[in-house]
């Protein structure tokens, strides 16, 4: 949010301002001043204004984080594992162990969820008041759909890899090939400019 519509919001609650719009009290003067849109750069910066001119003065990064570590209030990972269904207290519709047949299971959590969706609406018409387990069954099989997705990242993040890696090579086998054809064409016009010249 920008800090004119933070401050536009307490003047508003608080119902002072003065001509112009501006705030009258000290105290929403220091609060515009504190929230503005972008922070300050972190302190540390001042570290690394003299690194062109001499880079060995500046001290080395600090080392990647190992482990867990705090963000935002949250805690953080740096194992790049997706977390079970089980570990997140969720109930797993789909049979477990390594080899899931994702395209089967993914196909009968679809069909599971157009037939809760269906009977959803059949209870939303008939027994409104009983709505809220159809709800969770279907929360439930968004959550192992998405699981089961998130489960496929690896192999998609490997397949868009080794794509991009092929679209690379063949790009640049059509450039040696276009520098040969021009290295031809350019040879051959030499030899007709020295047999024209011999004449």
């Amino acid at each position: 949010m920008d800090s004119q519509v933070k401050l536009a919001i307490v003047v508003k609650v608080m119902g002072r301002t003065g001509s112009r719009g501006q705030v009258t009290q000290g105290k929403y003067e220091v609060m515009a001043a504190t929230s503005a849109t972008y922070p300050p750069p972190p302190p540390y910066y001042r570290l690394y204004k003299d690194y062109l001119q001499n880079p060995k003065l500046a001290s080395e990064p600090p080392p990647p984080i190992q482990g867990t570590y705090m963000l935002y209030g949250g805690t953080y990972t740096t194992d790049d594992v997706l977390p079970s269904l089980e570990e997140q207290g969720v109930r797993q519709l789909y049979p477990k162990g390594p080899n899931i047949d994702f395209k089967k299971e993914l196909r009968s959590l679809n069909r599971e969820l157009q037939l809760h969706i269906l009977e959803l609406a059949d209870v939303l018409v008939e027994r409104p008041s009983q709505y809220a387990r159809r709800v969770e069954d279907i929360s439930l099989i968004f959550k192992n759909l998405h699981h089961l997705l998130n489960s496929l990242r690896p192999h998609q993040a490997r397949a868009t890899l080794i794509h991009i890696l092929e679209l690379q090579i063949q790009r640049r086998k059509q450039a040696v090939e276009d520098i040969r054809r021009r290295e031809e064409a350019q040879r051959l016009l030499k030899e007709s400019l020295g047999t024209l010249d011999g004449h």
